[in-house]
């Protein structure tokens, strides 16, 4: 029997850290995924999750553990996939540490994927957004800041982990632009709007002199983590909601704004390239789910074309006397 606490320590800080150079939000998803997993376990065979051995963690647990998340836990089938992912990347590193459990490593990589739907992105309209920027209340220091966050989020399509991460450093006052180190560690430079940029001096202005180089910080002077942020959005999309009760309807969360930037730019751009570009994404196929929910393209594609032309003809209704005596023989 081996013990998995060793194999799993040495995976999370070694292999991942320092071999493969994952980012901190990438070993954050693989921690939880793992914490998830073993909690499962542990309580299955009635043990610590300390004292699992690599043996228990078989195809017929993992299988398990994967219907719990949808059944118990109700994620969706993609959640179901990350989960499986840092699984099976944990069972490919055991194939070169774990000879004796080749076997076991095998059975584990053939669960396969389960099928997603495609549905179109979700995001705000015009009047929503402007509602829920609107929110933040701009005559307190906790207000100001989040408009900051709100207008720089939306404005540049960050990711909620770009957004916390963002640094003074990254900032350009001069030409009032960012520079975002986005998936896969790939830089991208962005201009603000110039409602964006007010946004942004104003909280600077008042954000004071902190140890933490963070631009977004609480009021203890600490980092904002991607959960307090999605905490404060929550908050705001309540607020916003009595302006626009239609965002009762959606939920907000902050890749809604990352979906609402690229629909913004794509209906103002009419370039699905240029949306890839301001979003960071490495290949354009990412891209290419914002044109199947953006109508605007549609519409111009049927004014474009020439349809067939309808066959005249005039509808003559059956005479009700004629057809109750037809029914009677």
């Amino acid at each position: 029997m081996t013990p998995i606490a060793p194999l799993i320590e040495a995976f999370l800080r070694e292999t991942l850290v320092h071999q493969r150079g994952a980012s901190r939000h990438t070993c954050d998803s693989y921690a939880q995924s793992f914490q998830l997993l073993f909690e499962f376990a542990a309580a299955r065979f009635k043990t610590r999750p300390s004292r699992l051995m690599l043996e228990q963690i078989d195809p017929g647990l993992v299988s398990a553990f994967l219907e719990h998340l949808e059944d118990q836990r109700h994620n969706a089938a993609v959640t179901r996939n990350v989960r499986l992912a840092a699984i099976k990347s944990f069972f490919r590193f055991l194939e070169y540490r774990q000879p004796a459990a080749l076997d076991q490593v095998r059975r584990v990589l053939a669960i396969p994927f389960k099928k997603t739907d495609t549905r179109l992105v979700p995001y705000l309209r015009r009047e929503e957004l402007q509602a829920l920027l609107d929110a933040p209340d701009p005559a307190t220091r906790d207000g100001i800041r989040d408009r900051a966050m709100l207008y720089v989020a939306v404005c540049a399509g960050l990711r909620v982990s770009e957004l916390t991460s963002l640094t003074i450093d990254n900032i350009d006052m001069s030409s009032m632009s960012i520079r975002i180190v986005g998936k896969g560690r790939r830089e991208r430079a962005l201009p603000l709007w110039k409602p964006a940029a007010t946004a942004l001096r104003a909280w600077l202005a008042i954000r004071g002199k902190v140890a933490a180089p963070e631009v977004f910080i609480s009021a203890r002077g600490e980092p904002l983590s991607r959960w307090g942020f999605a905490y404060l959005l929550k908050q705001h999309a309540a607020a916003a909601t009595r302006q626009q009760p239609g965002l009762a309807k959606k939920r907000v969360s902050p890749h809604v704004l990352r979906h609402t930037c690229a629909m913004i730019i794509l209906q103002a751009t009419q370039d699905v390239r240029k949306v890839s570009l301001w979003l960071g994404h490495a290949t354009m196929t990412t891209t290419e789910v914002y044109t199947r929910g953006d109508p605007t393209e549609k519409l111009e594609a049927m004014e474009a074309i020439v349809p067939p032309h309808l066959r005249r003809g005039t509808f003559q209704p059956t005479d009700k006397l004629m057809a109750l005596l037809k029914s009677t023989t």
